[in-house]
């Protein structure tokens, strides 16, 4: 790999966004099993769009990776 790409660590934006379907996944089964849609298009949660939901799930994916991407402290972080 070359040292520009394995500098992006694109491995551990991966491992998040894989870890966030994941979660996502595990919780709409639950919900399917109890009873309620598998997908569901409103939330009773704080939230109550599940399009802006979805995106304030993924804000703090990118934030985290991009620390670590691009500064050099998140660089020195051992991967």
């Amino acid at each position: 790999m070359p040292a520009k790409r394995k500098g992006l660590r694109l491995g551990l934006l991966s491992l998040m966004l894989w870890g966030t379907a994941i979660m996502v996944a595990v919780d709409h089964s639950i919900s399917y099993l109890e009873g309620g849609p598998f997908i569901e298009a409103s939330t009773d949660g704080l939230i109550g769009n599940s399009i802006l939901l979805g995106i304030a799930m993924l804000v703090p994916v990118f934030a985290i990776w991009a620390f670590a991407a691009f500064t050099p402290v998140g660089k020195n972080i051992a991967a």
